[in-house]
């Protein structure tokens, strides 16, 4: 495996009643923070109900955090492709590449929050049936400039192409999202596409991570195309401090909410988080279950050590699940440490420098005494000279 890659994926989850426009000023204040550290990778979700997860367009989103940043790539984590007419996906999507200069990536989904789509006449299995849709003649608008005629019902294409073309070459990376079931690899794998394993540390996630990527190549080769485990991104947890003592004190700030969201709004069972009902239950159901990191540095290296072997070969980037879990300035905190002691253990800076500390301590005995000797040579050689001038 290369030199894995870190970001975020920005549902965002915020407790609902506070003030959208400070949130959202926030949300594009940490990407900008997390361009400065160093992070690779930001990836934008939508959702259009339960008062949590409050940015509705990613596009729009990603176009504001573009002119802000300078490095991060910015990906639609995800777009509920069921939802839009893919064509308009697709035109979208190829406007932000050339608007960021390459650096948008396209992550398509079903759509996680049921009460989204029943806004709009959909239950949750047509959704995966017009993802499938959908990623179809996405591949191929963005891939040939052959006209593409389609009607399934929902949506009609009569000899649709887009408007421009890409401006990455061929075509911006495109993602999948799986949570659990075979069904995100499957699609993935069909087109030679990247995965983004939302669920990757919950219990369910976790077990079939292995089988998830057995599933992308035999897909692939079915398909006659490759799959690249380096275009495939986890999702997990994370809380850092210098302590865990004060890592515990932290997350008292929106632990509760952000448990209560999931046990009690979302209907989004893939994502249990267990009956926790206290700030300490709710930190020990994340640390236990291995569904994330509250802590210090070295408990984050050891969670991406445990994901590192339970994916059967490695994975190409490490995305923390962005929460308010602590408070603005805690929050950021954590995403430094993370970038400073976390983040050179797999990107080849830890080692090395490292290594070059215990040469050198091994050598500094010796290395001491000659230099002691090189001193006291040269100070009896200035004493002989100036000894010899005053004689």
């Amino acid at each position: 495996m290369s030199r894995m890659r870190f970001g975020i994926f920005m549902a965002p989850f915020h407790p609902a009643g506070i003030n959208p426009t400070i949130l959202i000023d926030g949300d594009l204040e940490l990407i900008e923070h997390l361009d400065r550290l160093g992070f690779e990778e930001a990836w934008i979700g939508e959702h259009h109900s339960a008062g949590s997860e409050i940015i509705a367009s990613p596009e729009i989103f990603i176009a504001a955090a573009a002119q802000r940043t300078r490095h991060i790539k910015l990906g639609s984590g995800v777009i509920s492709a069921s939802y839009h007419n893919p064509l308009w996906v697709a035109e979208r999507a190829v406007q932000l590449d050339h608007m960021t200069k390459g650096r948008f990536m396209l992550g398509l989904g079903p759509g996680a929050l049921p009460s989204d789509a029943a806004m709009i006449g959909l239950d949750m299995p047509q959704t995966r049936e017009l993802l499938e849709d959908a990623v179809d003649i996405i591949t191929k608008l963005m891939s040939s400039d052959e006209p593409v005629n389609f009607d399934n019902g929902r949506w009609t294409l009569k000899d649709a192409r887009l408007h421009l073309r890409p401006y990455t070459d061929p075509y911006p990376e495109i993602v999948i999202a799986a949570v659990a079931s075979p069904s995100g690899p499957r699609l993935a794998g069909r087109y030679g596409h990247g995965l983004l394993s939302i669920g990757a540390t919950t219990a369910a996630g976790f077990d079939v991570l292995g089988l998830h990527w057995d599933v992308m190549e035999e897909r692939a080769a079915h398909y006659g195309v490759a799959v690249d485990r380096n275009a495939w991104r986890l999702v997990g947890l994370v809380h850092l401090a210098e302590t865990r003592e004060q890592a515990y004190n932290d997350v008292e700030h929106g632990m509760l909410d952000w448990f209560d969201y999931f046990q009690h709004t979302a209907a989004f069972p893939q994502m249990a988080v267990g009956d926790g009902t206290t700030v300490r239950e709710c930190i020990d159901f994340v640390n236990d279950s291995g569904l994330g990191t509250i802590g210090t540095p070295d408990d984050a290296v050891a969670q991406i050590e445990r994901l590192e072997k339970q994916s059967n070969g490695g994975f190409g980037a490490y995305l923390q699940l962005a929460h308010d879990w602590a408070a603005p300035a805690a929050k950021f905190r954590s995403y430094e440490l993370f970038a400073r002691n976390v983040a050179p253990h797999f990107q080849g800076q830890y080692q090395s420098t490292t290594d070059a500390k215990t040469r050198a301590r091994a050598a500094r005995p010796v290395l001491a005494e000659s230099n002691l000797r090189a001193v006291e040579a040269s100070t009896a050689k200035y004493q002989a000279e100036l000894a010899e001038k005053t004689a």
